[in-house]
């Protein structure tokens, strides 16, 4: 499922530059979209999906269609189950994607390019936001691959399909089965003719200077190290409380999350001076509390994570 995601955000990378500036089509015959399973601890699954459409527009939007009927687990009565329990006979899941024109160069056949995209999932009225790193290959003129540069993992609660899950467990009296999924994803897209567009890509919006110096694209792959716990979504906790508004916020402040007494009582404002001294030791820093993570040791890492949070804050 969230692997579904990440093919999405690679497809509009493809298209994000003058050189590209044409419509593009989904090509089924060579796109392949994948995810596993581990059952009983020991038992390991992969299944697909094996009816993918989709398009990315000259400004990088991509929109991508799964048809959650065609599952294929390699058992018929297991399909079967999945498309009543799991799906819930929704028939479809759409990924939607837009990336940063200037994450993508000018690529020329046989280049690639490794972008940072950004995309969302929307399956059987849960939507999934997710960003990831893609592979792109300029394969020939008219034709472009994207893949998954890292493996993806969705979390089926996050994906709203943890019910269906525990009724696949309860039928095949099954103890376990693992509760994230990972995802992997070839997509093939070759250039619509019929809809290509001589003009240049869509400028590029400006993003608003960050209050914080520092560099928000690099603080961005800092964050993957707080990602396994931490969100930024608003309201949105996870084993961390939500960094959401986080530079400038009181500490032990965000709703729903049961904080440590030692954060609960510490007065701390999380301003860039403490979050810098914090985010370097977090339990020397402030002895009792519940990070587990060691902290971060580069001073610009630091600075620049710090960085990106307030700008996701500020939208």
């Amino acid at each position: 499922m969230k692997l579904m995601l990440k093919a999405v955000t690679i497809a509009s990378a493809i298209i994000a530059t003058p050189a590209l500036a044409e419509h593009w089509t989904l090509s089924p015959e060579g796109s392949h979209l994948a995810y596993g399973t581990i059952k009983k601890d020991t038992v390991g699954e992969v299944n697909s999906f094996t009816n993918l459409s989709g398009h990315v527009s000259p400004d990088g939007k991509a929109e991508i269609e799964i048809d959650l009927s065609s599952v294929e687990t390699n058992i018929d009565i297991r399909n079967e189950r999945m498309i009543e329990h799991v799906f819930r006979n929704a028939g479809t899941a759409t990924l939607t994607a837009q990336i940063d024109m200037d994450e993508v160069k000018a690529l020329a056949v046989g280049q690639t390019a490794v972008v940072d995209v950004e995309a969302a999932l929307s399956l059987i009225g849960t939507d999934v936001e997710f960003d990831t790193e893609m592979f792109v290959l300029r394969v020939s003129e008219k034709s472009v691959m994207v893949s998954t540069n890292d493996m993806v993992f969705l979390s089926t609660e996050d994906a709203g399909v943890n019910a269906g899950v525990d009724k696949l467990m309860e039928l095949a009296s099954l103890p376990g089965i693992t509760r994230t999924v990972p995802i992997t994803a070839r997509l093939f897209f070759k250039m619509d003719e019929q809809k290509a567009d001589a003009g240049t890509a869509a400028p590029v919006e400006v993003a608003a200077v960050a209050a914080v110096e520092g560099d928000i694209k690099a603080g961005k792959k800092v964050y993957r190290k707080c990602k396994a716990c931490h969100q930024i979504k608003e309201g949105k906790n996870g084993v961390g409380p939500s960094l959401y508004g986080i530079v400038g916020a009181s500490a032990a402040q965000a709703d729903g999350f049961k904080y440590s007494d030692a954060l609960k009582s510490s007065g701390i404002v999380w301003d860039v001076e403490t979050l810098t001294t914090f985010l370097a030791d977090p339990k020397g820093t402030l002895p009792g509390n519940k990070m587990q993570f060691a902290g971060l040791k580069k001073d610009e890492d630091i600075t620049n994570v710090i960085a990106y949070l307030q700008s996701e804050s500020e939208g």
